[in-house]
């Protein structure tokens, strides 16, 4: 017979897990952010503890995807707690992706700050779009802390956003390459960033739909704007 004390310990252990995330997801922030402000200012040992500090991110998906094996075998969930077990499960990949994305900017920061250019590249669009994922991303873990579906909407239409910055910052690049083919190099660098911060906007668009699926029991992946709409609101 479960007795109270065994739910309690359940729900103790759920708990500490959810902490757990919060807490990469707060590690995964300022991995962004800190990036963005190596890149731009060209500040190379802030780009280098940026790649020093990705082992972090990936050593508390380990920690709490383990957390979540032993609470599958020890106490075999069902219904919302499966729920909410497999939520985290997803929701921590997508974390560890979106700090593997600024991983990458800071490397990217380093090998365009060292090389020698004609002049430094202008960051104003990389800006524009990391702010909004930095947005779509808290969003994301307040809507997990809270358990709140209702932000997926919100998360998806900046997604939206975000793909047509990128679609625009992309012709802009092209077209600049075309008029001096002696900015192709570091224009190409600025294109890898750019779609760097556009999937981690997918990743956080990816983790509001897990947030869906936890409260609603419905899996919103893969499904249009309208359909999402109809299911939180």
């Amino acid at each position: 017979m479960l007795t109270e004390h065994t739910y309690k310990q359940f729900d103790a252990e759920l708990e500490a897990v959810r902490a757990n995330v919060l807490k990469m997801g707060g590690l995964v922030e300022e991995q962004i952010t800190n990036a963005v402000e190596a890149l731009v200012t060209g500040d190379l040992d802030l780009a280098a503890r940026v790649e020093a500090n990705d082992h972090n991110v990936n050593a508390l998906e380990v920690s709490i995807d383990e957390d979540c094996t032993h609470i599958i075998a020890r106490r075999q969930p069902t219904a919302s707690d499966l729920r909410m077990v497999m939520m985290v499960v997803k929701t921590i990949t997508d974390l560890e992706r979106i700090g593997d994305e600024a991983a990458k900017i800071a490397r990217m920061a380093i090998f365009i700050h060292k090389s020698e250019r004609l002049g430094q590249p202008r960051f104003t669009e990389v800006k524009y779009m990391a702010t909004m994922v930095l947005d779509m991303l808290r969003k994301a873990l307040d809507g997990f802390a809270r358990l709140d579906a209702t932000l997926a909407v919100e998360i998806a239409r900046q997604d939206q956003d975000v793909d047509e910055a990128f679609r625009l910052n992309l012709r802009h690049l092209i077209t600049f390459m075309m008029e001096d083919p002696r900015t192709i190099s570091v224009f190409i660098d600025i294109l890898f960033v750019t779609k760097a911060i556009e999937r981690m906007g997918d990743h956080a668009k990816n983790m509001s739909e897990y947030v869906v699926y936890m409260v609603k029991g419905k899996d919103v992946r893969h499904t249009s704007l309208e359909e999402i709409e109809k299911e939180v609101l």
